[in-house]
């Protein structure tokens, strides 16, 4: 469910302290029922069990090919254009005590890279020829009393042409990416206890 920029910005985040010169391009709800404050790890663990966009449906895959062979031809994701060449990362902002938290899990399958993962909020970054971007994700209590998770897509454009990217790109993520997300990361929820069965089999 898409919220107004306010369900972000009226909540004392860590990432505010780091994001002043981002502006919210997106805030979405996903519902986790039963919930509860402690369940942020959990739901994280799910998600990365659960699997990224390779276990997304064929539609969300496409578009995601499609972007990223573009990017490939047009140089979009050169190495000098992301995070570390062509911007700083977020960490070299982080005040003392951030510092010293857990980053979070990294790896190559992963685009978007751990700036910090609290118990109620984590944050990752990923940068290229378009934009830098940010996507926050924190846990708080909806109006049915528990607890969800929420997104927020934080950007900086690249000039005049990241601007453009993003209003382009606007219709595809609305109507098929972060419904199916929705959908995917609600469902690694419910299913969080069988997916750590499974997860704990293979190792």
């Amino acid at each position: 469910m898409r919220l107004p920029n306010t369900a972000h910005t009226s909540i004392p985040w860590r990432i505010h302290e780091l994001t002043s010169d981002f502006r919210v391009e997106d805030v979405w709800a996903f519902r986790t029922p039963g919930a509860g404050p402690d369940d942020f790890p959990t739901m994280l663990a799910a998600m990365r069990t659960a699997g990224g966009f390779a276990r997304q449906t064929w539609p969300v895959r496409f578009l995601f090919a499609v972007r990223w062979k573009l990017g490939a031809l047009l140089g979009w994701d050169n190495p000098t254009a992301g995070v570390g060449a062509r911007v700083a990362s977020l960490r070299d902002r982080l005040p003392r005590d951030l510092c010293d938290a857990p980053w979070g899990e990294d790896n190559d399958k992963m685009p978007l890279k751990a700036i910090y993962e609290l118990a109620m909020e984590s944050a990752r970054e990923l940068a290229n020829k378009t934009v830098h971007t940010v996507m926050h994700l924190g846990w708080v209590q909806g109006a049915s009393g528990d607890y969800e998770l929420r997104m927020a897509v934080l950007v900086k454009p690249n000039g005049w042409f990241g601007r453009l990217y993003m209003a382009a790109i606007a219709p595809f993520r609305y109507l098929i990416v972060y419904p199916a997300l929705a959908r995917q990361w609600e469902r690694a929820w419910r299913d969080r206890n069988d997916l750590a069965a499974q997860h704990r089999g293979r190792g």
